[in-house]
């Protein structure tokens, strides 16, 4: 028999249940305007902070927060730097990216103690550079030039709390240029890493550009208005236009990092990130990388999964790694990705510790 409590617990559960869900075939009322299944993709501004940076993590699918080992982990984990051994670390990266962009990243990573370090990053996108500006009128060119690029300045601080968890902290300046007219902003990063008890997993999670908007200003947005066209006398008034302003794009990863060695001569890295941007829907990046001696690496990975619109589908990627001169670690690292209808990309970083 069942229990009074019980039966009365099943029975609100019941009408819960029923008084939330429709019945079956019911219409359910939409606000006007209303249109299912439309994601935020394209409502940010600067987007170049999106496309990330790295051979070594955009061959792994671009699951990057966890296993991101070098000055490139400013971008994905502020709280990596923590843990580079008190070891200096200057990263050297450039991609030619979609539609004939380019896309430049240059960081170094110095010890303050053997558990904190500081970081400096420089990211730079160039779309357009010095192309001649054509009107209708002048088809061949005004004898002007215009460029279009994006830039952000980035100062890391991590710092190891215990022996398994660390956080950092990136404070960047965010600058947008499209001809005369610029939108400039603050924003923050902020990680977390945690090596847990089983050895080889490890655990981080990171928030990306956490700041203010950007709006365009500028000199092209000054412009003559007359305000009253019966009145000749009137048609050269200056009023300034004002464009809106747009969000950073605000990143939540997750990320799942698992490493294995097999004596001396063989290394297996897998990575996996749980993605909750606030301009696209939440997707999954995932990417193993197989290391060699210590020396050879082969990587591969799966960009976007699950997320709607993908446009990301694969990455393969190799890099070799010695000690030189000095106790110098030499790496260099090249990256494939590809996406769909769009151009495929090449990636090459370089990277140098000591």
């Amino acid at each position: 028999m069942t229990h009074p409590p019980l039966r009365r617990l099943a029975l609100c559960a019941l009408a819960v249940v029923l008084a939330t869900a429709p019945a079956s075939g019911q219409e359910v009322d939409e606000p006007p305007g209303y249109v299912d299944g439309v994601t935020n993709a394209g409502t940010s501004a600067a987007a170049f902070l999106q496309i990330g940076v790295g051979a070594r993590v955009q061959a792994m699918g671009n699951a990057g927060t966890v296993v991101a080992d070098d000055a490139t982990a400013l971008f994905w984990n502020p709280a990596a730097v923590a843990r580079m051994g008190g070891t200096a670390h200057v990263a050297f990266d450039h991609t030619d990216w979609l539609a004939d962009t380019q896309l430049d990243y240059v960081a170094a990573v110095l010890p303050v103690s053997a558990g904190s370090a500081v970081g400096l990053s420089v990211l730079s996108f160039q779309m357009v550079d010095e192309s001649p500006v054509r009107t209708v009128g002048q088809p061949e060119g005004t004898g002007e030039f215009y460029s279009a690029s994006d830039l952000a300045l980035g100062l890391t601080y991590g710092v190891a709390l215990t022996d398994r968890f660390s956080a950092g902290l990136t404070g960047k300046y965010v600058h947008e240029r499209l001809w005369n007219e610029t939108a400039s902003s603050f924003a923050v990063d902020m990680g977390i890493r945690y090596r847990t008890k089983l050895p080889g997993l490890n655990l981080a999670a990171s928030i990306s550009n956490f700041g203010g908007d950007l709006q365009l200003d500028g000199r092209d947005l000054l412009r003559p208005y007359d305000d009253d066209p019966g009145n000749a006398s009137n048609d050269q008034l200056n009023v300034r236009l004002d464009t809106d302003a747009y969000s950073l794009p605000l990143y939540f990863r997750f990320g799942v990092g698992y490493e294995q060695s097999f004596g001396d001569m063989h290394k297996v890295v897998l990575a996996t990130d749980l993605l909750h941007p606030s301009d696209n829907s939440e997707a999954v990046n995932v990417g193993a990388e197989y290391t060699f001696w210590d020396t050879l690496s082969l990587r591969g990975g799966a960009l976007a999964l699950f997320q709607e619109d993908r446009t990301g589908r694969f990455s393969l990627g190799a890099g070799v790694q010695r000690r030189v001169v000095g106790g110098i670690r030499l790496s260099a690292d090249y990256a494939y990705a590809q996406w769909g209808v769009l151009n495929d990309t090449h990636r090459f970083t370089v990277s140098i510790s000591r």
